[in-house]
């Protein structure tokens, strides 16, 4: 199928002050050298837990966020050095999906407003052939016409989440990045949502980025994975070798978690002063390599992991 992006060595810092009134700054690893390939039409989920550096990642990658250092290429097109009038004509191909749809959606915009207004900025179809072409986005996510004049507030949070991703499709993108677009939804409406992200994917042939903390759900949807933990990837591999082999001690902490077995504890990034496995503080198979070297992604293809 061929790669359809392809990211290495991205990072991002930022700067943190310990407390209000202090003049000296922490600078926090917010995304420490990742890099991946996605081919097209495939699915990659990246999981986490809160302050792993899943959204600051997904953020970098469509220069929502400005990298420090890095390499992305979209399309054989290397986004961090293209023109900004290259990067405006490459946005219709790269659509996000956010956590929350009520305030990703103008709440002054009745829902055609909302779906019709890519097609105009982008020039994807006539006024004339407006209204039908809104009405087949809105058919595709699972709604009928009487949603056309509703607006965010007149609507449940599992149809906004529909129209949203409307909006995401209706620029036709070869990648869709969901960030973790089903958090924020009852537990009776994510198995509909989800649903509708695989029908998309094998219907459209659409290439997706799928952040959640949720590995159950992540698998569920995913062709392959990778897991950060404070800004790193400590494991990547195909879907079920992660899930069923998982090799790092924190994917394996995550697999238990999502078992109900234990509870997740939330990381902020790793501090700039720290030199070793930044796993090192909470991990019970620890030795005194780990707290002063880095380990590196090691092993085949369809299954590496950063541990000693």
């Amino acid at each position: 199928m061929g790669t359809l992006l392809s990211v290495s060595e991205l990072k991002k810092t930022y700067e943190v002050r310990k407390t209000v009134f202090s003049i000296k700054k922490d600078i926090i690893r917010a995304v420490d050298g990742v890099s991946f390939a996605l081919e097209k039409g495939k699915t990659l989920g990246i999981v986490g837990e809160s302050g792993s550096g899943k959204s600051t990642l997904v953020r970098c990658i469509l220069l929502l966020e400005r990298p420090d250092s890095g390499k992305i290429m979209f399309n054989n097109t290397n986004l961090l050095e293209a023109s900004h009038a290259v990067v405006k004509d490459l946005r219709r191909d790269m659509q996000i999906i956010f956590q929350d749809p009520y305030s990703s959606l103008n709440p002054r915009k009745r829902v055609f407003d909302t779906l019709a207004e890519p097609l105009l900025f982008h020039e994807i179809v006539e006024k004339k052939d407006l209204a039908g072409k809104v009405m087949e986005i809105l058919h595709n996510v699972g709604l009928d016409e009487d949603f056309l004049k509703k607006y965010p507030h007149e609507m449940s949070g599992g149809q906004r989440q529909r129209v949203a991703i409307g909006r995401a499709l209706a620029t036709g993108p070869q990648l869709i990045v969901a960030d973790e677009p089903i958090s924020s939804l009852d537990v009776s409406i994510q198995a509909q949502i989800i649903n509708l992200f695989l029908d998309i994917r094998e219907g459209l042939g659409i290439s997706m980025l799928f952040v959640s903390h949720d590995l159950n759900i992540v698998r569920f949807v995913s062709d392959d994975i990778i897991v950060m933990y404070q800004g790193k990837v400590v494991e990547m591999g195909a879907r079920d070798e992660v899930f069923f082999s998982p090799l790092h001690p924190y994917t394996k902490m995550l697999i238990n978690a999502a078992k109900g077995q234990y509870n997740q504890s939330e990381g902020n990034g790793m501090l700039d002063t720290f030199n070793g496995c930044p796993y090192y503080p909470k991990c019970d198979k620890r030795e005194p390599a780990c707290e002063h070297s880095v380990p590196v992604l090691t092993g085949p293809e369809n299954h590496k992991a950063a541990c000693f």
